[in-house]
Order: structure tokens, then C-alpha cells, then sequence
């Protein structure tokens, strides 16, 4: 017991110094140390994984998120930059006596260039503010996530985001031209250009989707979209969710490249009906979202093409809103669905997988036969055009399903990759799937990966514990267990 109590006072001595230099940078309101305040930020939307910080600061400018990066490069404390925690990786995890940098006050739209068509924001902004502020000049911001009324678009960049609209438009890495960064060491540096042009190696392609390991952005320049002319929606109810996976070939192959492509089982429309009420059905056992946007008499010309493609594959209902308000009670609704499972299941994991499009039934089939076998549900609702899948593993953590969960989720990922697809399309791999790298990188990937992020951070203080398997998270050495040499000394014991 002594020697535990010498090891969590020199933590706290740690901590004492961090909060008297963060004292010396921020307001006092600006520096969480206390017990509850602290406890506000050790997750983020994946909830299963938890740790209090030694710290949480709050930088109101590009300025004092370098000074307060500074500090915990003095003291060689790893830091964590923070959004609005709505990542459902685990990559805002805090790190134990780690720094927790929140950008929540950093609100600022600094500017919106409407004859260049671009917007200049602090990375605390939400999505969808973007879009609000750029609206009344005809244009709009154009990557949406479901939760893109509460993201931020400095969560946007770490984890490349993406949301309904990206088969057409791409993801976030497509409209962002220039960002201030903040390396591991405290300086600010510009990647990227007024046109995303840099000279030399594309350190903005690289920095982007990194997820808080290469450093922290604190300012953003983004490309704005027109509003496009006209606006076409159909909700397409499927006998089955292959029919529902054979129409997304079928539109793509007819060369029809939707706005949008949404696809949702019966399960995932139950909760989400049952929050929005927006007009699905829930009998169905699959529906599609599909959104076409341009000229008119295009629009129009395709729209007659999709829903023939629709009928032709079986569908049962096809419902076309007729005003503003009802389509966007449609898309209300599929944007709404990841909360609103919650009334279907007290507990859940959103999975975020991508399989080639040709795969959707094959996989969406080994998904439900692979929740069968441990006695879980899983309800599917994702961005059906490039494959990105969503499937949410209903569970009870008072039934003890928690670890079956997690087994299954890690097993979706696994088979997305086995299918010829990928870990993850925008959710990031964060601390959830690091176990599951080796999987899709051999080791001299992941090597070059950690090559790269260490020439930004050589030191290994951003972030740490993320994307990377290590032995904490995955067990990689085999064997029987072999003591640490502090361990044997008696300076620590194992748990």
C-alpha cells in the first residue's frame, strides 16, 4: 500500500503542476480539475470505453491552444483535443493523467467568401452552421453527418467525415482547401492553400482523418457548394433487404449518380418512426432513401429512371413527398435513427464498415446469421450508395451481453474487411477497432504509418493509444504472463 500511495502522489504532483501553469495561460473557468467536471469528459459517444483525465482545459483562441500544448510538451504529458464528443470510435478517449484540450469555445465563423464560394471557421463550429450561415447566399456546406446539428467541424476533419450526401459529393476530405494546425511541439503551421493546394507532399491530405494524432486543428477553410435547382426524393419500401442491396447496383450501374443513398431495415425504422414520425414502414422489411439534386429536367429525366429500377426489383411502395417540410421529416427521421434505437434497446454499439456495393445483401445476410448465433439483434441503417454500413448491435448491459457485443462488432468490422472493403468509412478507428488493424495493414503498413506520425510528433504525446494496435489494447505478446521489471522491483503491483 505504501508504495501505491508513492506512485498516485507523484501523479498528483503532475497534476498540480500542469493546473498551475494552465492557471497562468486561462481564466479560471477555463481549467477543469475537479472530480465532476472532470468526469464530463472521459468518453465520448462510445461510452464502453472510460477514463478521467488529470485535466481539462479550455483555449478560447488558435493561441492558447498552442501555449497550453507547450505545457504538456514541458512536462511530456500527453494531450487529447476534444470537439463536441459525439465520435462513436473512442477517439476522444483521455488518456490517464493526460490533458483533455476542449475546442467547444473556439465558435467563431470567421468568414464567408461568397465570390469564392468558401467559408472560414474555428474548429468548435457546428456542421450544420455552416450550411445556416452560407444559405442565404444561395450556397451550402455540403458533407452532412447524422449528427451534423451537434459535430463539429474539427471532429469532422480528425475522423474525414462524411453523412447521407457523400456518394455524390465525397467526404470532408474533398471540401476542405486550408488549415491552422497546432503540432505536438506548439507551433502553428498552415497545410493546404486558398485552392488546397500546397507545394510539395500533400500534408493536408495526410493530416486529415489522422483523428488527433498528428496535432490539432484550429482553424479550417472549406469549400461552400450552389443550392442546387431542384431537389427529388423517393422513400422505397423493399420485400427484402437483398432486393433493397440489388436496387443501389442497379441505380449506380444505369449511371445515376443520386444525391443520396440510404438504406434502413425494419428494425432501425421501428425506433425511428417511433421518435420522428416521419411516414415509414415499419412492416417493411427494408426502405430506401434516395435523393437526386441538380437541373430540373435532369432531375426529372432520372427520376422516372429510378423509380422503374425500383419497381423493377420488387418494390412494394414507392412515396415521393410533395413539399419541403415532409421530405425533410423523411430524412428526419434516417438522421434521427442512431439515438432512436435506444427506444427499441437499452443499450447498443454503431459499427462502421465498408464492403463493395455488389457485397450489400452477401454481407447484410452474414450479419444477421452472425447476430443469430450469439443471440443479439442487429439493426442496419447506413449510407447504402458507397457501402459504408452502420449496423447497430442491440444489447443489455444488466443481462451481462456487453462482451458478446463487443465480440460481434469487432467480427462485423473483420468480415467488411474479408468482403474486400474496409474498417471503417468515417467513423475512425480511434480506440474501438486499433485490435482490428493488423486485420486490414500488415506490419510493414502500419509501420509507415507510425513513421509518418512520428515526424509530427516524435514524442508520441497527441493522442496516443489510438489507430495503433499495442499490447494494452490487444494482448499482441503471446505467452504466459511475464511481470513488468517495476512490477518485480515492488514499485507497482498488477491489478
Amino acid at each position: 500500500m505504501a508504495t501505491a500511495t508513492t506512485v498516485t502522489t507523484g501523479a498528483r504532483s503532475t497534476t498540480g503542476a500542469l493546473a498551475a501553469d494552465f492557471a497562468g495561460l486561462l481564466p479560471a473557468d477555463c481549467v477543469i480539475t475537479d472530480e465532476v467536471g472532470l468526469r464530463s469528459y472521459e468518453c465520448d459517444g462510445l461510452t464502453g470505453f472510460r477514463q478521467v483525465p488529470a485535466v481539462v482545459v479550455l483555449p478560447r483562441t488558435a493561441e492558447e491552444v498552442a501555449d497550453c500544448v507547450r505545457v504538456c510538451a514541458r512536462h511530456g504529458v500527453p494531450f487529447v483535443a476534444r470537439g463536441a464528443g459525439t465520435g462513436l470510435s473512442g477517439g476522444a478517449l483521455p488518456v490517464a493523467e493526460g490533458v483533455v484540450i476542449s475546442l467547444q469555445k473556439l465558435r467563431r465563423i470567421l468568414e464567408i467568401d461568397v465570390e469564392n464560394r468558401r467559408a472560414v471557421l474555428e474548429p468548435g463550429v457546428f456542421n450544420l452552421d455552416i450550411t445556416r450561415a452560407a444559405t442565404p447566399h444561395g450556397l451550402y456546406y455540403a458533407p452532412d453527418p447524422s449528427s451534423q446539428q451537434v459535430c463539429t467541424i474539427g471532429g469532422n476533419v480528425a475522423e474525414n467525415s462524411g453523412g447521407a450526401h457523400c456518394l455524390k459529393y465525397g467526404f470532408t476530405t474533398n471540401h476542405v482547401l486550408e488549415m491552422e494546425v497546432v503540432l505536438a511541439d506548439g507551433s502553428l503551421i498552415t497545410l493546404g492553400g486558398p485552392t488546397g493546394e500546397q507545394a510539395g507532399p500533400d500534408l493536408r491530405g495526410v493530416f486529415l482523418g489522422s483523428e488527433g494524432t498528428l496535432g490539432i486543428c484550429t482553424k479550417v477553410t472549406v469549400r461552400l457548394l450552389k443550392t442546387p435547382e431542384t431537389v427529388r426524393t423517393v422513400l422505397a419500401d423493399f420485400p427484402s433487404v437483398a432486393d433493397a442491396g440489388n436496387t443501389v447496383g442497379d441505380i449506380v450501374d444505369a449511371s445515376i449518380i443520386p444525391a443520396a443513398v440510404e438504406m434502413m431495415d425494419s428494425l432501425a425504422m421501428e425506433a425511428a418512426e417511433a421518435a420522428v414520425g416521419a411516414g415509414y414502414t415499419v412492416e417493411a422489411p427494408a426502405a430506401l432513401i434516395v435523393e437526386l439534386d441538380g437541373p430540373a429536367e435532369e432531375c426529372d429525366e432520372q427520376f422516372s429512371q429510378l423509380t422503374a429500377l425500383c419497381e423493377r426489383n420488387g418494390a412494394t411502395r414507392l412515396h415521393v413527398p410533395d413539399s419541403a417540410e415532409e421530405r425533410a421529416r423523411v430524412w428526419k427521421g434516417r438522421k434521427a435513427a442512431f439515438a432512436a434505437v435506444g427506444r427499441i434497446s437499452p443499450d447498443y454499439i454503431v459499427q462502421d464498415g465498408v464492403v463493395p456495393r455488389t457485397r450489400l445483401a452477401e454481407v447484410l445476410s452474414r450479419i444477421a446469421d452472425m447476430g443469430s448465433e450469439v443471440g443479439l439483434r442487429v439493426a442496419n441503417v447506413f449510407h447504402a450508395g458507397d457501402g459504408n454500413l452502420h449496423p447497430l448491435v442491440l444489447y443489455s448491459e444488466s443481462a451481462g451481453e456487453h462482451d458478446t457485443a463487443e465480440e460481434l462488432s469487432a467480427r462485423i468490422a473483420e468480415l467488411c474487411v474479408e468482403l474486400g472493403g474496409s474498417l471503417s468509412g468515417e467513423h475512425g478507428i480511434g480506440t474501438d477497432k486499433a485490435c482490428s488493424m493488423p486485420v486490414m495493414f500488415t506490419p510493414d503498413d502500419l509501420a509507415v504509418m507510425q513513421r509518418v506520425r512520428a515526424g509530427f510528433d516524435p514524442h508520441g504525446l497527441c493522442n496516443p493509444g489510438k489507430i495503433f494496435p499495442t499490447p494494452r489494447l490487444c494482448g499482441e505478446k503471446p505467452g504466459p504472463y511475464r511481470p513488468h521489471p517495476l512490477e518485480e522491483a515492488g514499485v507497482i503491483e498488477r491489478l
